[in-house]
């Protein structure tokens, strides 16, 4: 029997990428699942290619209080209660510092951090009463700030340390906190990506196709979610950063350059 068979799980951000990748995993593992996004249309096809199980879902932007709380209360009303919550929804950047709207990072930080921030604090008295789970979908850039995306660093930078401190308070609770960081995984967030305005990329510049998969990714958080481990880091490239900004800091400066720029300009 799947060790997830009949647990609630809510994954914000469930209409695109790794957020709907998790949502089909976790169906197919026999667990009751609560999703939400801010397109109607794509959540209503997900409920349409799933109509032979309860699933729960809910436009919302999760980055205002009220909408997180409505849909994590409204969760909680459907099922009764939350045994793993999933904090996935979140927004890319691409945009140099100094040629950037600071609306743009304000953006970034309301629905990567405070979505994750907001959803957790309305589910946390469920999921102590239940010694659940809580996993933030971070990134490489939550280990290694990157440039041209110095808002969606500092916003997973800020989700792993408020991450980290929540999961100490939780020791002694039965409550298990944890990160994943997929690293470069193929999905839409870099098309949906704000530009220096604010306005969706409309284009990727990374090879998409030589990435890793949001079905595969999707696989290996399940198995750290049921393992319980503490962090996981996704990729060879991934593994390889952080270790080399951990213990080669100048060096990897150096490297994280000359893989986004060429001739000076940002190209990836």
């Amino acid at each position: 029997m799947s060790f997830f068979k009949d647990k609630v799980v809510v994954i914000t951000g469930g209409s695109d990428g790794i957020g709907r990748a998790l949502v089909e995993a976790f169906i197919d593992q026999g667990a009751r699942v609560a999703t939400c996004g801010r397109n109607h249309d794509k959540l209503y096809t997900l409920q349409m290619q799933h109509t032979n199980v309860l699933l729960h879902t809910m436009t919302c932007d999760i980055s205002k209080e009220n909408d997180a709380k409505r849909f994590i209360e409204s969760t909680i009303k459907t099922f009764g209660g939350i045994d793993i919550l999933i904090n996935n929804a979140g927004i890319s950047m691409r945009a140099l510092f100094k040629d950037m709207d600071l609306d743009v990072l304000r953006k970034v930080m309301d629905i990567n951090f405070y979505g994750s921030v907001y959803c957790t604090k309305f589910a946390l008295p469920s999921l102590l009463e239940r010694k659940g789970t809580i996993v933030g979908v971070s990134s490489i850039a939550g280990y290694r700030g990157l440039p041209g995306r110095t808002g969606y660093s500092a916003s997973k930078f800020a989700l792993q340390g408020w991450m980290e401190a929540l999961r100490t308070e939780m020791l002694e609770t039965g409550v298990h906190v944890m990160w994943v960081c997929p690293g470069f995984t193929a999905s839409n967030i870099r098309h949906v990506a704000l530009n220096q305005d604010g306005q969706p990329q409309g284009e990727s510049s990374m090879e998409e196709g030589k990435m890793m998969t949001a079905e595969e990714c999707a696989q290996h958080i399940l198995r750290a979610v049921e393992k319980r481990k503490r962090t996981l880091v996704l990729t060879g490239t991934g593994k390889r950063t952080v270790f080399m900004n951990r213990f080669f800091p100048s060096l990897a400066d150096k490297l994280v350059h000359k893989f986004f720029y060429k001739n000076g300009d940002l190209v990836k």
